[in-house]
């Protein structure tokens, strides 16, 4: 697999915590407490403002997807507002009964459906920098099928629900990604694979992690001067080639610690260093920790330390 996006969902391994339909009626608004973890809304019916802390209000409509990386403080409201309930998103996560907003009675004028995922990874940040704040994709037909099947899975709970959740949270993922891969995301992965040139270079370097890359190969794959490419690629994925390259081998270096199904000599060798000391100092300098032990620390069980 050489898809620099497929890479880096499969790296981060999400699944599903919890999924709620969520209703409202006539005038209302609700205010959420920050939740730290990352969190996804779909339109189904009508429409809403949302509000993040930081950010412009912005009017949200059937067929919208937006997807919060951090979920900072934010609020939701009918387009005439009303004064806000204060809310702790850690009290409503994983309930299975539709919220409801507003007047408790009737039809609701919206329905959407809101929930958070986790990753599985020990680096759930490596969404945060690659994803701006807000990400809102509006009328996406692929989202609206995605959509569809969520809220089916959500409402039924059937048999394989958890499993079916988890897969389509990596395809909506892999959708909101693709839509934010254009000149206005913020420095980093995704920003570089709008660019045409740095686009090429970056699924050759993931295609050989272990490849002892040049600037002046990498340059001579962007057809630019080394100068220029060197310029372009710090100033649009964020990081000088080298640091991406380096960051890239420490990810999927700390994924494979992680499986311990491979010696440190292997994962070494795996990510393109000559020796195991070699590998060993550049990740300890990376990780804070050995290689060694930063496995032991992952381990299931180990202290403060637990698969999700």
């Amino acid at each position: 697999m050489h898809d620099p996006l497929s890479q880096v969902v499969e790296l981060l391994r999400p699944r599903a915590v919890f999924a709620n339909i969520i209703s409202g009626k006539g005038h209302w608004s609700v205010r959420y407490s920050k939740f730290g973890e990352p969190s996804f809304c779909i339109m189904l019916e009508g429409t809403c403002v949302l509000a993040v802390q930081g950010h412009e209000p912005v009017s949200i409509s059937a067929g919208d997807f937006v997807l919060l990386p951090a979920t900072p403080e934010f609020s939701i409201s009918s387009q005439v507002g009303a004064p806000p309930v204060y809310i702790d998103p850690n009290q409503v996560a994983g309930g299975v009964n539709e919220l409801r907003y507003g007047d408790p009675d009737g039809l609701p004028d919206m329905r959407s459906l809101g929930g958070s995922f986790k990753f599985e990874s020990a680096d759930a940040e490596l969404l945060v920098s690659l994803l701006p704040d807000i990400v809102h994709v509006k009328d996406s037909q692929r989202l609206a099928l995605l959509v569809e099947i969520v809220g089916e899975e959500a409402a039924e709970s059937s048999p394989g629900s958890e499993v079916m959740l988890s897969r389509l949270v990596d395809l909506m993922l892999v959708e909101a990604m693709r839509s934010t891969i254009t000149s206005l995301a913020p420095p980093g992965l995704l920003r570089g694979l709008g660019d045409s040139r740095l686009s090429i270079v970056l699924r050759k370097i993931h295609a050989d992690i272990a490849y002892g890359w040049t600037i002046a190969e990498l340059a001579s794959i962007a057809s630019l001067s080394r100068s220029a490419f060197f310029s372009r690629f710090s100033r649009e994925v964020g990081v000088s080639p080298m640091e991406y390259i380096l960051l890239w081998r420490m990810q999927v270096a700390k994924e494979q610690l992680c499986r311990r199904d491979k010696s440190v000599a292997q994962i070494a060798e795996y990510v393109g260093y000559g020796s195991s000391s070699a590998f060993s100092v550049a990740f300890t300098r990376y990780a804070g920790v050995s290689p060694g032990r930063y496995s032991r620390k992952m381990e299931p069980g180990a202290d403060g330390v637990g698969n999700t």
